[in-house]
């Protein structure tokens, strides 16, 4: 995928921007369907996500694709795969699966957690994230 390459910081500028998106989308569905909206839940909504969500699957594949990354051999990018499969459980459960209020604000909240955690992952390149500081010791 050398190919790519020229491509890397367009892909990646890209990637970002479809992360941002993806998550101000969650939080605002996720506070519209607490405060008890359920327009939010509608077929426009759920096609926006879709799509940004989509997007941010093919621009994040390409990246791995063309820099030849490897789960196995880089840990963060496994904990970020792991995260974000505990990230669309939580989502989901908030959104729509959850039977109670409780349970849905509780997903809402650890779903919005697991996302900003999920992206320090990726910020630092470190499973730890956030955390690595505190876990290092400083070394």
């Amino acid at each position: 995928m050398s190919e790519l390459l020229p491509w890397y910081p367009h892909i990646k500028m890209a990637h970002i921007s479809l992360v941002v998106a993806s998550g101000m989308l969650f939080a605002w569905r996720g506070a519209m369907v607490l405060a008890g909206h359920a327009w939010v839940m509608g077929q426009r909504w759920r096609v926006l996500s879709y799509v940004i969500d989509t997007g941010l699957l093919v621009a994040g594949v390409t990246l791995w694709a063309t820099l030849s990354l490897n789960p196995l051999m880089q840990h963060w990018l496994a904990a970020k795969l792991w995260l974000l499969l505990v990230y669309v459980v939580l989502g989901s459960m908030a959104l729509k699966r959850a039977r109670s209020p409780v349970v849905r604000q509780t997903c809402f909240v650890a779903a919005l957690a697991v996302y900003g955690f999920m992206a320090s992952v990726a910020y630092i390149h470190d499973p730890l994230g956030l955390l690595l500081p505190w876990v290092s010791h400083g070394g």
